[in-house]
């Protein structure tokens, strides 16, 4: 591979940094935060009390030639339009701030800056990939992370994260898990960098944990614009047991369409080889774009966090949107950035309400979601609760409480249930070799 290998904190698109890192660098990130002048930082502002609005802000991508997510901001706007529509908290307005992160490192901290300066007390079901230009400032502040889109591992390490998915951990275990059942041999395609060397760490501790054999591992280059090259080497892998039908995981965030379009042409030699795939490389946008139930999606298994757009369980969210921005084709309620959001607004306004009529500011919301408050998400996700030290902090995961997945099948064309309720990762996680 002629690809360089680079070390970036993210799981999709850009992947994550080695897991066994994660304990140290919450160290430091903690270090940092109790010398923000060293740091360089800026300080934190209460929010304060009264009769004012309550500010907090949403950030993510918007018009860049990557990843874009516009309808997190844009439905964390129509939120607050919602729960002013019917009262406010506690009487109080809710402001959301909302700001463009540009997948870029350097618009990523001027939205943590801008956050800090516009008194916010949280930061609230938001996207970025650059959790190092914006981890130390929100830390230096005091300012709680509600509910990021789980693609980078100090989402899953700093004590003033509160994940409510389990990122692409738990995506790849609960994808292992179910192909161990389906599949004969299995092959992955994932970047050909250092990021990307823990991504098998995660698919092999779901195929272990259901007798499997671990996967081939196929690199990539993680700037490559065709895959003809691995397309041959996993179809070759996954085909090597004449008796029993292999399949093929593709890991490459945006990339992952670019590599369909090799794979569907090579795969007419291959026509029984099933792919699978998780949430966030693949979305019912992107199936629909690929042909439908006649492209190479069709037949997939596709590992999510929540149950599919379908589920009653989201007419709450659907209800927001009905009310304050039916008209925004910015906001889908099938997109899992849109999901997220709804669910960090939930822990929230949880938080918000607790607190009740007292002082409204980072260390009061950061303290009453630390003091074991259990937030009920209505079945979208188990019950959330926050422990610095939780079940996976032997992996290097202390925050990570939700480690459920859904699992999702393409018939059809159109993303639905493959089976009913939730996955545990828990005990895969557990076993990863890390």
């Amino acid at each position: 591979m002629t690809g360089r290998r680079h070390d970036r904190s993210t799981f999709l698109p850009a992947l994550t940094r080695p897991v066994r890192a994660g304990i140290r660098h919450a160290g430091v990130l903690v270090a940092c935060a109790s010398l923000a002048a060293g740091c360089g930082l800026i300080p934190g502002v209460s929010g304060g009390d009264g009769d004012g609005p309550i500010t907090v802000m949403t950030w993510a991508p918007q018009d860049t030639n990557l990843t874009n997510k516009p309808g997190m901001p844009a439905f964390a706007r129509a939120y607050a339009r919602w729960v002013n529509s019917h009262g406010g908290i506690d009487g109080r307005k809710l402001h959301v701030a909302t700001c463009n992160e540009r997948n870029d490192s350097v618009s990523a901290a001027k939205c943590a800056r801008r956050a800090v300066k516009e008194n916010a007390v949280a930061v609230v079901g938001s996207y970025s990939q650059y959790a190092n230009s914006f981890f130390p400032i929100l830390e230096s502040a005091g300012i709680p992370f509600i509910g990021g889109y789980g693609i980078t591992d100090d989402e899953f390490t700093s004590p003033l994260s509160y994940p409510v998915n389990g990122g692409q951990p738990a995506l790849l275990a609960g994808l292992g898990q179910e192909l161990a059942d389906d599949c004969g041999p299995v092959s992955l395609v994932r970047p050909d960098t250092i990021a990307g060397d823990e991504l098998p760490v995660m698919l092999n501790a779901g195929l272990k944990a259901r007798g499997h054999t671990q996967a081939d591992d196929v690199r990539a280059a993680e700037d490559a614009t065709e895959f003809s090259t691995q397309t041959r080497s996993a179809l070759s892998g996954a085909t090597r047991d004449p008796e029993h039908t292999g399949c093929v995981v593709s890991a490459l965030g945006d990339r992952t369409g670019t590599f369909m379009d090799s794979f569907r042409r090579a795969r007419e030699e291959y026509p029984d080889v099933r792919t699978g795939t998780v949430l966030g490389s693949v979305d019912q946008t992107v199936i629909d774009a690929s042909g439908g139930r006649s492209g190479p999606y069709e037949g997939s298994f596709i590992t999510g966090w929540y149950p599919v757009e379908t589920d009653p369980r989201w007419d709450g969210m659907k209800k927001v949107i009905r009310e304050q921005a039916f008209t925004d084709t910015r906001i889908d309620p099938a997109d899992a950035g849109v999901q997220t959001t709804w669910i960090a607004y939930t822990v929230l306004k949880a938080a918000l309400d607790r607190i009740g009529g007292g002082e409204v500011s980072p260390d009061t919301v950061r303290r009453t979601l630390d003091d074991g408050m259990e937030i009920d998400t209505g079945g979208l996700t188990p019950t959330l609760r926050w422990k610095f030290q939780d079940r996976l902090a032997s992996i290097g995961f202390p925050r990570l409480v939700n480690t459920d997945v859904t699992l999702q099948v393409v018939r059809e064309g159109r993303l639905v249930s493959a089976r009913k309720g939730f996955l545990d990762m828990t005990k895969a996680l557990q076993g990863a070799d890390v």
